[in-house]
């Protein structure tokens, strides 16, 4: 592990024994290659984030790729997330056009040239498929978010991950039991990894709506300096504490009208107040 401008630079155990493996097998500079695409990939999220005012943890190298870590301080809104899930193809895109301009000047081997300019394009748009926890996810989930309710965006869109990565396992397993080979393993493993990833971040739904509720205030803060509308929740008094706050949007702040069954305005409430009091039941029953 190494820090890098503060930022914490680690590499997973299968990570250091593929480069090991890649040295018997002679292809470590391919390999090597690949993963420094990679890396840069993620150095272009981290800097993104930076840039916005989100703080890095670490830049994490992983067997299938790697991940760069934000903390969420309940600051990424849609915008800043897209920004920074952007980011890293953006680079890809900018080592292609550098790869480019190299072999247009007839400078290095253009077999490898040509490799560099494949790897970038396969990572890029790897990463920009719709799929959790890709770029292309993080994309679609931020701007679902912008419409639907949070809770609603984040089971929805983990749920629709997890089909689509353990599609990718039944393509793979299908093929290798009706003898079609031409499905590499790594596709595979690849699948295996993003159905694992998917089903750990929606059973951490619950700890992450938690995080998105204990950070509103920020949304307050951010929507009154702006002057926007708050928009309404319509409710009643026997309704649970929980549904109300499933209704929040991430990009609205809203008032909660409590009303009766003639359909008259018993009370408008501004959402902390049903915020702290969902916290407040909660350490009751403690």
């Amino acid at each position: 592990m190494i820090r890098l401008w503060g930022v914490r630079i680690s590499f997973h155990p299968f990570f250091v024994i593929i480069m090991m493996a890649s040295l018997l097998t002679g292809n470590f500079i391919e390999l090597i290659t690949l993963f420094a695409i990679v890396f840069i990939h993620e150095c272009g999220h981290a800097a993104a984030a930076a840039l916005l005012g989100c703080r890095v943890l670490s830049i994490q190298m992983l067997p299938f790729g790697g991940v760069a870590v934000i903390e969420d301080a309940g600051n990424i809104t849609a915008r800043r997330e897209i920004i920074i899930a952007l980011a890293g193809p953006f680079q890809n895109m900018l080592m292609v056009g550098v790869v480019l301009l190299l072999k247009y000047g007839n400078l290095g081997d253009p077999l490898f040239l040509d490799y560099i300019i494949q790897g970038n394009l396969l990572i890029a748009l790897f990463n920009l498929l719709p799929v959790l926890p890709l770029d292309g996810g993080k994309i679609v989930q931020a701007l679902v978010s912008i419409a639907a309710p949070y809770y609603t965006t984040l089971m929805w869109t983990y749920r629709i991950s997890i089909l689509c990565s353990a599609g990718v396992i039944l393509v793979a397993v299908g093929r290798w039991f009706t003898g079609d080979y031409g499905l590499p393993l790594n596709i595979l493993l690849i699948g295996i990894f993003l159905f694992y990833s998917n089903v750990t971040d929606y059973r951490n739904i619950p700890y992450r709506f938690i995080r998105f509720l204990m950070n509103r205030e920020s949304a307050f803060t951010r929507h009154a300096a702006t002057g926007s509308l708050a928009q309404p929740i319509i409710s009643f008094p026997a309704k649970p504490l929980e549904t109300i706050l499933r209704l929040l949007k991430r990009e609205r702040y809203h008032m909660i009208y409590v009303m009766n069954r003639q359909g008259r305005i018993m009370a408008v409430l501004p959402e902390q107040r049903i915020i702290g009091s969902y916290f407040k039941q909660d350490t009751d029953k403690l």
